[in-house]
């Protein structure tokens, strides 16, 4: 039997989070993943979080608006996920979640649902909406159990 250490490391699932407000890092992290996922016959899920902060108080107490910009974000992650299976990717699975961070609602809903053995996302470096370029990627990689790669 060959020593562990020496074999090759695969993923069977592959997460890669998408950012509406970072189309650039996104775009990266995207390639990355569809590859990844294409080339390993992986699953790839393909998630967004429609984030609390995306609706204002007023826009909250209307209900026709949050139901509008929800559609939205499941349409973006649905485009995603076309694109995902022209390029090659066989199992894709589309997944919008909404909550308050956005890494919070990745590790405590979307990574226990999907259990990914891989999460891709970008670093955030072209619009940094999130506190300090990289912070998702970052507070991701620190925190999950499972291994993130951050695409610059």
């Amino acid at each position: 039997m060959p020593d562990e250490n020496y074999r090759p490391l695969f993923f069977h699932r592959v997460l890669i989070t998408i950012d509406e407000d970072d189309r650039p890092s996104t775009a990266r992290a995207f390639r990355f993943a569809l590859t990844t996922a294409r080339d390993y016959g992986a699953e790839l899920g393909i998630a967004s979080v429609l984030e609390s902060d995306d609706i204002s108080i007023y826009e909250s107490l209307m209900p026709d608006k949050v139901h509008e910009k929800r559609q939205e974000l499941q349409d973006v992650v649905k485009d995603y996920a076309a694109k995902a299976k022209e390029f090659g990717v066989e199992n894709v699975r589309p997944i919008v979640a909404e909550g308050g961070d956005v890494d919070d609602v990745i590790l405590q809903q979307i990574i226990p649902d999907f259990q990914p053995d891989l999460v891709v996302c970008g670093a955030d470096v072209d619009f940094a909406s999130h506190g300090h370029p990289g912070a998702i990627g970052l507070r991701l990689a620190r925190k999950s159990d499972v291994s993130v790669i951050v695409i610059r």
